[in-house]
Parts: C-alpha cells; sequence; structure tokens
C-alpha cells in the first residue's frame, strides 16, 4: 500500500534504515505486526479511555476494534494505546480533580509516540474534554469518537434517567413521598445497557459538543451504546483518520471561534449542561482562542431551548437520536449558525446537516414554536461574582429567576451534610442556601455538589427549589435554580468567603446580576479578618493542582497547561 506523499511523523521511528528504526520496528513485530505494516502508511493512535472503573466506557475495547477495521481499510495501521480514564461515578473526591492530569497523559502520550493522527475515544463526562485538551496542545489530525448513551432508563412502566430521576428519587425519599425499598428497586432499570449518562447531562452535552464543534462525525452525539450504528459509525471514524493525515487536516485548521460559537449556541438549543462552560473555555484555551464568558451569556442567550429532554424536560437521548439528534437541531438554528464552519470531514457544518429531518416534534421542537424561550447559560456579574458565575435557566424555577433572600450558609460540604436535616436549622423556602470552599482550590477539583439537596423539613412542604449559590458545579443531569461556578472562589479569597449567615443574596437572571447586600465597609472589615485558606495537599497531583489550578471564569485548566505545544522534534530513544 502507498503511503502519504509527504513525509509522515511516524517515519522517524519506522522508516529508518539504521539500528534506530530496527529496534522500533523489531519490538513492534513481537506482536505478530507483519513488515509491510511500516511501509510508510499513516500510523493512527487509538486512544483510550476504556476502564471498568468507569461504566460509561466499558464497552470501549470493542468500539476500538471497529475504528481498527476502518483504518486497515482505508491503508493506515491502527495502534491502541490507553489513558487515565476519568470515570464520574467512582472517582473521589471529585472527576474534574483529574480531568487535567488525563490531559496531560494524552498529550504526552501523543508527542513521545509515532503517531501521524489520533483517534479519541471519549464518553464519560471528563473524557471528553480532557483528551480534546490534550489532543489540542499537540495539533496532530484528530477525530473524536463517543461512546454513545444507555439505552432509556424503566422502572414502573415509566422512563427514568440516570442522576436526573436519581435527584428526583431521593428528594421523595426524604419528603416521605417515597419508601426506601421502591428506591433500592429503581437503581435495577436505571442503567441498562452499556454507555453513558442518557439525560442530557454532561457526557451527553459534550457528545454534542464534538458534533457541533465539528470535531466527531454527524450523528455521533445520540446513537445509543449498543446500537449496531455506532459501531458503523466508529468504522467510518477509523476510514476518515487515515484520509485526515493525508489531507494534513489539523485541529487548528478545523477548530476556529466559529466552531466554538457554533457549539454555544447548540448547548443552547439543547439545553446543554453547565459544564460545557468550563470544558469549552479549556479547550479553546489550548487552542490558543479567545472565548469567555460574555461570549456564552451573549450567544446563549439569543437561542431558545428545543429539545425536550431530561433535566430540562421529559425525554432522553435514546428518543432524541430517533427524532434526527444533533443533526435536526443545527438545522432548525440555521440562523444562529457559522454555516461554514469546517468539521473533521472535510465538509462544512452546513453540507453535514443542510437535509437532516425531524421525526418527532415532541421531542425537537421547531425554532418558531420553541419547548423553552430561554436556553443557553446565563451568565451572572455582582459583587458576589465579579469574575462571573453560571445558570442554566432551563432547568431553574420561573418564580426563582428574581428573587431576594437570607443567606443561609454552610461552611464546606461536611457542614452541610451535618445540618441540612437538623429540624433546628433556621432555614425557610424564602432563603438562599449558599455554599463556600467546593472551587477548583477549595474542594479540591470543584466537584458537583452545587445543587445541594432541600432540607427535610422544606422538602415535606412540597416544596422543591430554593436559590442555591456556590462556587461548585452541579451534574448536567440536575436541575433548580441553582448558580454555579462563583469566580473567583472562596479558597481563592473570592466575596464568596466573605457571606455570612441573615445575609441578604439578591438574584435577578434577566439582569444577569447576583449581589450581596452587604455594604463595602462591612465586606472591608470582614476581608481583613478572613485567615485565608490553607490546603490540606502538601504533596502529589493535588498539591500541583491546588498551586497551578485556574479558576473557573478560565475553564480550570493548570496555568502551565494552557496553549499549543505542537509536536516538535524529539531525541532518539537510544
Amino acid at each position: 500500500m502507498a503511503g502519504s506523499a509527504r513525509k509522515l511523523r511516524s517515519a522517524d521511528w519506522f522508516g529508518k534504515a539504521d539500528k534506530d528504526g530496527f529496534g522500533h520496528r523489531s519490538w513492534m513485530k513481537n506482536q505478530g505486526f507483519p513488515g509491510h505494516l511500516f511501509d510508510g502508511r499513516p500510523v493512527i493512535g487509538i486512544c483510550n479511555t476504556w476502564s471498568e472503573l468507569t461504566p460509561c466506557n466499558a464497552h470501549f475495547r470493542r468500539i476500538a476494534e471497529h475504528v481498527k477495521r476502518g483504518v486497515y481499510e482505508a491503508g493506515g495501521f491502527p495502534l491502541e494505546f490507553p489513558v487515565f480514564s476519568t470515570g464520574e461515578s467512582n472517582l473521589r473526591p471529585t472527576a474534574m480533580l483529574f480531568r487535567n492530569l488525563a490531559s496531560m497523559d494524552v498529550e504526552e502520550a501523543i508527542r513521545a509516540n509515532p503517531l501521524d493522527g489520533v483517534v479519541l475515544l471519549v464518553g464519560c463526562d471528563k473524557t471528553t474534554p480532557a483528551l480534546l485538551m490534550g489532543a489540542a496542545s499537540c495539533d496532530l489530525p484528530a477525530i473524536a469518537l463517543s461512546g454513545g448513551p444507555m439505552l432509556n432508563g424503566k422502572y414502573n412502566g415509566e422512563n427514568i434517567g440516570s442522576g436526573t430521576n436519581t435527584w428526583k428519587f431521593d428528594a421523595m425519599v426524604k419528603a416521605g413521598e417515597m419508601s426506601l425499598a421502591d428506591f433500592m428497586a429503581a437503581e435495577e432499570g436505571n442503567s441498562r445497557s452499556a454507555g453513558h449518562c442518557m439525560t442530557m447531562g454532561t457526557a451527553s452535552t459534550m457528545a454534542s459538543m464534538v458534533e457541533a464543534l465539528g470535531m466527531g462525525l454527524p450523528t455521533n452525539a445520540a446513537i445509543p451504546a449498543v446500537d449496531s450504528r455506532r459501531y458503523m459509525l466508529a468504522h467510518m471514524v477509523g476510514r476518515r483518520a487515515v484520509e485526515m493525515v493525508r489531507e494534513d487536516l489539523r485541529m487548528s485548521k478545523v477548530l476556529k471561534r466559529e466552531n466554538f460559537e457554533n457549539a454555544i449556541r447548540v448547548n443552547g438549543a439543547i439545553g446543554g449542561s453547565t459544564n460545557a462552560v468550563i470544558h469549552l473555555l479549556a479547550i479553546a484555551g489550548r487552542m490558543g482562542i479567545d472565548i469567555g464568558l460574555d461570549d456564552w451569556d451573549r450567544l446563549g442567550r439569543e437561542v431558545p431551548c428545543l429539545v425536550n429532554l431530561m433535566p430540562s424536560g421529559k425525554y432522553l437521548m435514546e428518543d432524541f437520536y430517533y427524532a434526527g439528534g444533533i443533526p435536526a437541531v443545527i438545522r432548525e438554528i440555521e440562523p444562529f449558525l457559522h454555516k461554514d464552519a469546517l468539521t473533521v470531514n472535510g465538509k462544512t457544518i452546513w453540507e453535514n446537516n443542510k437535509d437532516a429531518k425531524c421525526w418527532n416534534r415532541e421531542v425537537i421542537f421547531p425554532l418558531a414554536k420553541p419547548f423553552k424561550q430561554e436556553g443557553g447559560i446565563a451568565v451572572l456579574r455582582g459583587n458576589l461574582c465579579p469574575n462571573g458565575a453560571v445558570l442554566k435557566p432551563s432547568a431553574a424555577s420561573p418564580h426563582l429567576m428574581k428573587h431576594r433572600g437570607r443567606a443561609v450558609v454552610f461552611e464546606s460540604i461536611e457542614d452541610y451534610h451535618a445540618r441540612i436535616d437538623d429540624p433546628g436549622l433556621d432555614i425557610d423556602e424564602s432563603c438562599v442556601m449558599v455554599l463556600k470552599y467546593c472551587g477548583p482550590k477549595g474542594y479540591p477539583g470543584m466537584a458537583e455538589v452545587g445543587n445541594m439537596a432541600l432540607p427535610q423539613k422544606i422538602l415535606k412542604k412540597g416544596i422543591t427549589d430554593m436559590v442555591r449559590v456556590s462556587d461548585a458545579r452541579m451534574s448536567g443531569t440536575a436541575y433548580g435554580t441553582v448558580v454555579l461556578h462563583v469566580a473567583p472562589e472562596a479558597a481563592a479569597g473570592g466575596t464568596l468567603a466573605l457571606v455570612e449567615n441573615g445575609d441578604m443574596v439578591a438574584l435577578d437572571v434577566e439582569k444577569r446580576s447576583l449581589q450581596l447586600e452587604v455594604p463595602e465597609a462591612e465586606l472591608e472589615r470582614r476581608r481583613k479578618a478572613w485567615k485565608g485558606f490553607r490546603s490540606p495537599h502538601t504533596s502529589g497531583y493535588a498539591k500541583l493542582y491546588v498551586d497551578h489550578v485556574l479558576q473557573a471564569d478560565r475553564g480550570v485548566d493548570l496555568d502551565f497547561l494552557v496553549g499549543c505545544r505542537g509536536t516538535p522534534p524529539l531525541r532518539e530513544s537510544h
């Protein structure tokens, strides 16, 4: 098979007629690879986040085999390699702590090995941004392939959604509306196939962002993990990866500002996770593209929510796929798009999606009659969040979008757990729950604890939502009037650290305002009395993270990882 016309990067390893080339090839041959695979054909790395500890990605070995078929068919040489797998359901204290570590693993593995292009196997929440960030810092031809969502959950004859129904059922148990036995029984039908969350949580949102950014093939986001079409797509991704190397279609040629603006607007239309804000900011930072919180507010504010999926609505990802998926959404929001934005298949986003059809208007609403008028992510400013905070209007309660209430403060997540169901806690539904020290430095890793469960005594009154404010994140599967990502965080000396019980907090989403109604002189007094934050982590990766992590408004990347370092020639190993 003839190789690429231009010299490939892998030739520095496999193309030499000397002792170094001898060593590189001969050791590879101990796996049974015949000599003709080293004839100058593109070497495609398959970056695999498979792990049995990451249930969302536990089927990736099979997906990788289908990718390999496509690579071989197109005349390439596929080589699979593992990277750190950031599993959302098991990692403590939070998978977000390890997103940047995984991105470092990806970046260095790509750069140090004889790879000409890479297929990124992504699925569980943080695996998608981690792999895109690492690949972006190398800037080789790269294409992402998501593992797909689980089939719809089932319980007592009804569909249930991962995460969303967990929060709902938990609140029902606390309110006395559901027995503990029924709660435990529901988990049997919650995760009934391979794949990631089937709600429009962070995993589904980021799979949608892969498609909207142009970093994946059309239909990437919504094909169920166990649908044969997911494996057909994997085969085609393998083929396309080889073609991208021959075309030298690097990430920097695909990902432009227009692609990020398209993704922000698609996120608004699908009611996507607030976590997408942080992840896209971090990916853009690796690409050297200036995208900020104000862009999220400006671009997303114009786009209504069209997709009726949990947690903002009723349906699940399986239904979304059958209804037309992301292609149908992109077709619907044509007026908001940069239609000439390039994608990894070499076509523009509009060429890929202009003929897409919607097959179920209960799931994907028309632009003229949206599911919810306000989609996107609201970016709030004020003395409580001078560098910004975010709220997801499509998942919030309309009557709380303008609210003023007395702060009930929790100094840590442990303080919250210890006191939230204390009958003596001085709290009612008009209060604003405030949680501190759960941001990037404070937790560390900015855990998904911002959607604090309401006190039992409030739930038993039939109240299901209150305004909550924190420097934490929340699961993309969660819902409620929750203000997140307050920046600067409490651990960095932000105003959040100064909030006291009884302070009045005013939220006005329409005006994009979040204010702590305390005189500046009093705040200054509190700043001087603040004892600061000392992380308990004094060694290892956690110390590196706390010492170098950026705030939420800058994507929570490590300061020394921002930017593209490329793949400069490396010294020979012997």
